[in-house]
């Protein structure tokens, strides 16, 4: 007779997330996979507005009396709506759920969409922490990457945004452009290091199969040059005072962005709007639940008009889970302790540690009592590590 699996447990609830899609840009950068939709007429947004309440009237039944700790309006361009919608969405937002005062609430932006009205609109609406895809600095690297916003829009946004009252403020920036130099790189991080945003988002361009550039790549600087940009650019942060606390996020001390932890240390979120994924888990049943919404806009507030269901629920596997938990967790500088692990996966930490004994003697992770973290070898070499998960 087969040995029967013992079951999972969750001690204790997990912390929740809230994830609010607005799908629109004004054009598609040549390097997004993301589900955005470049403007080809106005945005329908009250339309979208009202699917994404009628949308978390239904879900809130998914989350019964759970705090929502981060709530992050991403995209597509989230700065294309008007300060109204989004004060609308934010109120809505907290007329179904149990959100926390101190809630973190982002807004993803775009600085040639953003102005000193706007910003001080989506101030006004409730949004405390903004992020603003500035990706370059150099005005030739912006063209070929295909953004709609030059070096001196991206400036502006910034004095605009700290004008509007945002002491929160997340720069996005890219690294590894199509002709960029080591010195380009090192520019543009130390324009964006002198301008003091308590956050710094600073990652590798990648080419992914499904994008323009993934049909014609552009000419990118060769692996030696990435790493020269990368060793150089994370002796700059570390000089300036921002800890490397995750693969690719650089933050001043207590401005880390809780809502992506959240997801790293393989919390719960709820995810609103066309394409948006979750992960619930149900303690009572002891499982993990994946959804995903129907990524056309048109289709998804047509749904929203009276379906219930998403158009996409699984239920997470052992294995998957374990090797869910290794992608996001490992991606953390400080690792995770085994204690994590057994409380958002609800397995035991058995079930984890055979698989770490291939990456520890690769020197991809070091195992220090609890505590598993990733070697700078395994930080390098991250695929390789998480790989190494693979159910």
């Amino acid at each position: 007779m087969a040995e029967t699996e013992p079951p999972r447990r969750f001690p204790a609830p997990l912390p929740l997330g809230l994830y609010v899609h607005l799908p629109w840009c004004v054009r598609k950068c040549p390097y997004c996979d993301f589900n955005s939709h470049p403007l080809r007429h106005e945005i329908p947004e009250a339309a979208y507005i009202d699917a994404l309440l009628r949308e978390a009237a239904r879900r809130r039944n998914d989350v019964p009396g759970r705090t929502v700790g981060t709530v992050f309006i991403g995209g597509g361009t989230p700065s294309l709506f008007s300060p109204q919608a989004i004060g609308r969405l934010l109120d809505g937002l907290a007329a179904q759920f149990t959100i926390d005062p101190d809630a973190e609430v982002t807004l993803e932006a775009n600085p040639g969409t953003l102005d000193n009205t706007r910003l001080g609109g989506f101030r006004a609406a409730g949004v405390n922490r903004l992020s603003l895809g500035v990706q370059s600095f150099n005005d030739r690297l912006l063209r070929a990457i295909g953004r709609i916003h030059d070096a001196q829009q991206a400036l502006d946004a910034v004095l605009a945004a700290r004008r509007a009252g945002f002491d929160h403020l997340n720069l996005d920036l890219m690294y590894g452009l199509p002709g960029q130099t080591v010195a380009q790189a090192g520019g543009d991080l130390a324009t964006a290091i002198a301008l003091a945003p308590e956050h710094l988002s600073w990652y590798q361009l990648t080419i992914e199969p499904d994008t323009a550039f993934g049909a014609r790549p552009p000419p990118l600087p060769d692996d030696e040059q990435r790493w020269a940009m990368q060793e150089e650019g994370q002796g700059r942060l570390a000089a300036a005072g921002y800890t490397q606390y995750e693969v690719s996020a650089h933050a001043r001390p207590g401005r880390r962005c809780r809502h992506n932890e959240n997801y790293w240390c393989y919390g719960d979120y709820l995810g609103l709007g066309a394409g948006a994924h979750g992960k619930l888990t149900d303690r009572a049943a002891a499982r993990i639940v994946r959804t995903r919404n129907h990524r056309s806009p048109a289709r998804y507030m047509e749904r929203m008009q009276d379906a219930v269901e998403y158009d996409e629920r699984w239920q997470v596997s052992r294995g998957d889970s374990v090797f869910e938990f290794a992608l996001n967790a490992l991606r953390l500088v400080e690792g995770f302790e085994m204690r994590l692990f057994e409380e958002r996966t609800g397995l035991e930490r058995d079930t984890l540690a055979a698989a770490l004994e291939g990456p520890r003697e690769r020197g991809l992770i070091a195992v220090h009592g609890d505590r598993v973290v990733p070697t700078p070898l395994g930080r390098r070499f991250l695929d390789d590590l998480v790989a190494s998960f693979l159910p």
